[in-house]
């Protein structure tokens, strides 16, 4: 078995979260620099904005009505920025906390994990701008920062619902720009999956799991928004609700 790297890493040296949103902030610029047809889909969904959706930053025991995702891609967006902000918030507690016995190639790949998870949540809310719900105040009260088994056993089940909530989402984006955005998106959150379930369970065939990935299909989980952010709100302080449109 290949003896993983040794720990060379100084955690003080680490990217501070100031740091990694204006990292997120230049990746999204680049996206619209490369594509004009983005700008134009941003400014139609600026003019979808319901007066109602809630603005500022979020309070535990707030509600945060996503409405019907689906209605318009303003809803979709903001149920998918929900969900990168919990999993930027997560990660940044982790390399904030290492926990014990963690290694080079684990501080590594978590801290790569966190940058990609800031850089979609920093997509989705320059998408939104004005539209965007409040801030989350997450809830990790049941995760012990210390254990390894318990970050990455958490790691994986975010990234599993991750995965799940876009193929679940993808029937109910209308332009073709969002929905190739979240194309790119749920590819990176299924590695992410993979590489967790890597480092859980290494030198066997879990890199994804019968959890993840049908046997008898070859296709991953799909869920519908309900289900989703039943399985989150644990996680959260603000009661966050929404359900599919009809269409």
């Amino acid at each position: 078995m290949e003896k993983l790297p040794k720990d060379t890493t100084d955690i003080s040296q680490l990217l501070t979260g100031k740091e990694s949103a204006a990292l997120g902030r230049r990746v999204f610029l680049r996206y619209l620099g490369a594509t004009a047809a983005a700008g134009v889909a941003l400014s139609a969904c600026h003019n979808e904005i319901d007066d109602t959706v809630a603005r500022g930053a979020g309070r535990a025991g707030d509600v945060i009505d996503l409405g019907d995702i689906g209605y318009s891609d303003v809803g979709v967006l903001n149920y998918a920025y929900a969900l990168e902000q919990l999993e930027a918030a997560f990660y940044t507690q982790v390399m904030m906390t290492p926990y014990s016995g963690i290694n080079g190639y684990e501080l590594a790949q978590l801290r790569d994990i966190r940058d990609h998870e800031i850089s979609h949540r920093e997509l989705f809310k320059a998408a939104l701008g004005s539209a965007a719900i409040p801030g989350l105040t997450p809830n990790f009260s049941s995760i012990n920062f210390g254990s390894r088994a318990s970050v990455l056993g958490t790691a994986r089940v975010f990234e599993a619902i991750g995965v799940s909530a876009y193929n679940g989402a993808g029937n109910l984006i209308k332009n073709g720009d969002y929905l190739l955005l979240a194309g790119k998106i749920v590819s990176v959150e299924a590695r992410h999956t993979a590489i967790i379930s890597e480092m859980l369970n290494p030198m066997t065939s879990s890199f994804a799991g019968n959890d993840i990935v049908a046997p008898s299909t070859g296709l991953g989980e799909a869920r519908t928004p309900e289900e989703v952010l039943t399985l989150v709100r644990p996680f959260v302080q603000e009661t966050i609700n929404g359900k599919n449109a009809r269409r």
